[in-house]
């Protein structure tokens, strides 16, 4: 419903503005340069920001953002007056709610952000009309309240679910409303000019249709009434045929007109359910039925032409009596030729043109990936998806919102554990710290004169961030102070802080240490990475004292370990490491407990499954794979996954620049069940369902929204509502809150 909505609404604004170029343009020719300008004013000051929802929704934000309330009350005022007004008594209800929503989510904000005084000030401001009205009347509390998000009255309004579903509700009111309204005649300009290019298009069709009905129709020989007909000229032009093979075509059919079907009977199989307006759609995968048509048509006629030049050579050479008096000796293979001609035209027509088009239309709201192609591993597991019967999507996406503070691709995006917070590390260094709940905005930046190469937070408390540099050491970041609290120095023979991990009680935390050398998997020519791998050692810190507690033994030798991850109590640490190996440590005697060979070249990410019995690892090479921990390498299930899942990322600029970034951060994370798995992809975070013994994942849905490779993802469940953070090389963050659907 949102997505159909959004598709009108951007349809209608897109109008307008169409409109309004129109309009100036006039203008400009008439020369009436005074009423332009006092346009151009009224456009700028327009408040209905040209029948744009969105735009709307931005505004009233940004008064609630920055406090003006008594901006936000004449806005509302203004949309009650020039809007809302207009429609019957029954849905003044609705309008109401929608206005008291708009206040509780100004109100929220003020508390959030810690600004008491807006807070006191809208109840000083708001008390004579509020005071009599019973849905406000447990409200006139809420600043004396030290923690009302724990408040059981007004926990529900503090969470993310509530703000989007008030959002999505009003941007679907004024969707509706807008789409209601009376439009003037001179806004169903670009409607007009659809309607017209969609009936040429329809025209087309059926003269293709025709022809290919006349050309497919049995030679019937009647004595009483024998009906020669003559091809029209428009024919010729279309297929590019001579008039040799058109003589051929007349000479070989005879059509009666009287047994021609109407053509209602063959619409439904030539026309396209849908039209697609000229001039919109993209080139290449994306033109019109009609030119996909007249595209193979085109070969068709290709191929005729050879067989029609081959054929006047041979007949050139025999004499120019022989094509009219020796029928018989000429008749086989001519008849041949004809035959031929027509199984390319049956070919042509058991392939309804715009089938491929509608679906393609129809697949999802992101934008198609020109290097999209239809045998490629990512769009196989989104088929064998798709292919498996009307399943209920499992989730709904609910809104996208960007983050781009970074100006370089992402290492690191991780949420920390009250959902609260995210921070997300890029390879110039620059650590960004910022909230998304109820909007996105930026709490804190570190700068590091040392390259910063890993980060995690902390559990306990989890404002404190745990951040791993190129130099050797580890620094504990306190985010709302915004100052180190302490710096680590690891060891100088292992500078590279390759990963880090917080246990759940928060007393330790695990830290891998790797000599200098660059991670294989980065450059094509490692052929010697399996060899000698990167000397690296595993160690535990104690984050009370700050001192180095032991160093894990690492069998058979020291590796560097690229990633490492606790189960839900601290009992157990799983790490994957350059030479393949994944080890599982007991960290009650803090010892191996068992260690298999996992995938050919290193591992670049592990997790624990939802119930804590398996492992699931993602390799270099391009294996997603689940192990069972209490058997020892044994595997649950093996997927193969495309590269833009697994790395090397590649992001190709001008002149051949080519940049390649080795993985580094978390390349899948679950859902709050652990029944879907969140990868990264060339033009976003994909979410595939789990299914045990299957050979393939089941794409479920595709988030999109990226314009360069995904390399790191994590995924926040709270309650019903989800958020999954896709990350990617160009430096934006795409933080996408989703829907769970229960299945009854």
């Amino acid at each position: 419903t949102v997505s159909l909505f959004s598709q009108r609404q951007d349809a209608m604004g897109s109008a307008v503005e169409r409109t309004d170029e129109l309009v100036k343009e006039y203008l400009i020719y008439r020369g009436f340069t005074s009423t332009l300008k006092h346009l151009d004013a009224e456009i700028k000051a327009d408040r209905e920001k040209g029948f744009r929802v969105d735009k709307i929704i931005d505004q009233l934000q940004q008064f609630v953002q920055s406090y003006d309330l008594a901006a936000l009350r004449e806005y509302w005022g203004y949309l009650d007056r020039r809007l809302f007004s207009r429609l019957e008594d029954i849905y003044r209800p609705t309008v109401n709610k929608l206005r008291t929503s708009l206040f509780r989510y100004y109100l929220v904000y003020t508390v959030q952000s810690n600004r008491l005084e807006k807070t006191q000030e809208f109840f000083q401001k708001q008390a004579v009309e509020l005071q009599g009205q019973a849905e406000w009347r447990d409200w006139f509390v809420l600043p004396f309240i030290p923690t009302p998000e724990q408040n059981p009255t007004f926990a529900p309004y503090f969470s993310r679910q509530w703000a989007d579903t008030f959002l999505v509700s009003l941007h679907n009111f004024l969707s509706v409303l807008f789409q209601c309204m009376h439009i003037p005649v001179l806004l169903s300009f670009d409607a007009e000019v659809q309607r017209n290019g969609a009936i040429q298009e329809e025209n087309e069709l059926l003269r293709q249709t025709v022809f290919a009905l006349q050309a497919e129709q049995p030679r019937q020989k009647r004595d009483e009434d024998v009906v020669h007909h003559k091809l029209p000229s428009y024919v010729q032009n279309m297929d590019r045929l001579g008039d040799s093979e058109l003589d051929l075509v007349s000479s070989q059919r005879s059509i009666s007109l009287a047994s021609q079907p109407r053509g209602s009977s063959f619409l439904s199989t030539f026309l396209p359910q849908g039209k697609r307006a000229p001039g919109r759609t993209p080139q290449g995968a994306g033109s019109s039925p009609t030119q996909a048509s007249m595209g193979r048509r085109d070969t068709t006629a290709s191929q005729a032409l050879k067989s029609k030049e081959a054929l006047t050579s041979k007949d050139s050479k025999a004499g120019p009596s022989g094509a009219g008096t020796n029928d018989q000796a000429s008749g086989h293979p001519r008849q041949r030729r004809h035959q031929e001609h027509e199984k390319e035209r049956k070919e042509l027509l058991s392939k309804p043109p715009a089938q491929g088009f509608e679906k393609r239309g129809e697949s999802s709201d992101a934008e198609p990936h020109p290097d999209d192609q239809t045998d490629s591993p990512t769009n196989q597991m989104r088929a064998s998806g798709e292919g498996s019967g009307s399943v209920e999507q499992p989730f709904i996406k609910l809104s996208q919102e960007e983050y781009g503070e970074h100006h370089s691709s992402i290492m690191h995006c991780r949420v920390d554990c009250s959902g609260r917070r995210v921070a997300s590390l890029d390879i110039d260094g620059v650590i960004k710290v910022w909230s998304f709940n109820p909007i996105m905005q930026t709490k804190a930046t570190i700068m590091s004169k040392s390259p910063l190469l890993s980060l995690e937070w902390a559990t306990k408390p989890d404002r404190l961030l745990l951040l791993g540099s190129g130099v050797g050491t580890v620094r504990l970041y306190d985010t709302e102070a915004k100052k180190n609290l302490y710096e680590m120095t690891i060891d100088d023979l292992h500078p590279r802080i390759l990963s880090l991990a917080c246990s759940p009680s928060g007393t330790s935390f695990v830290c891998s240490a790797a000599a200098h050398g660059p991670r294989s998997g980065s450059l094509p020519d490692s052929g010697g990475r399996a060899a000698a791998p990167v000397s690296g050692q595993l160690l535990l810190w104690d984050t009370k004292t700050v001192k180095q507690q032991l160093q894990f033994s690492l069998e058979p030798g020291p590796v560097a370990i690229n990633c490492t991850a606790f189960n839900h109590n601290g009992n157990l640490l799983v790490t994957g490491a350059a030479d393949g190996i994944i080890r599982l440590f007991d960290m009650q005697r803090y010892e191996s407990a068992m260690s298999w060979k996992a995938h050919d070249g290193e591992v670049y990410s592990v997790e624990f499954s939802y119930d804590e019995n398996t492992v699931f690892s993602i390799g270099e090479d391009g294996k997603f794979i689940q192990w069972n921990i209490h058997r020892s390498g044994v595997k649950q299930s093996e997927y193969n996954l495309p590269q833009d899942a697994t790395g090397p990322f590649v992001l190709s600029g001008y002149s051949g620049y080519k940049q390649v970034q080795v993985p580094r951060g978390r390349l899948f994370a679950f859902d709050s069940e652990g029944n879907h798995v969140l990868t990264c992809s060339s033009t976003g975070g994909l979410i595939y369902r789990l299914n045990e013994g299957e050979s393939s994942l089941a794409s479920v849905l595709s988030l999109g929204g990226h314009k360069a490779p995904v390399v790191t993802v994590d995924w926040c469940s709270a309650m019903d509502c989800g958020t999954c953070l896709t990350a990617s090389m160009d430096g934006k963050i795409k933080l996408s809150t989703l829907l769970a659907q229960k299945s009854s």
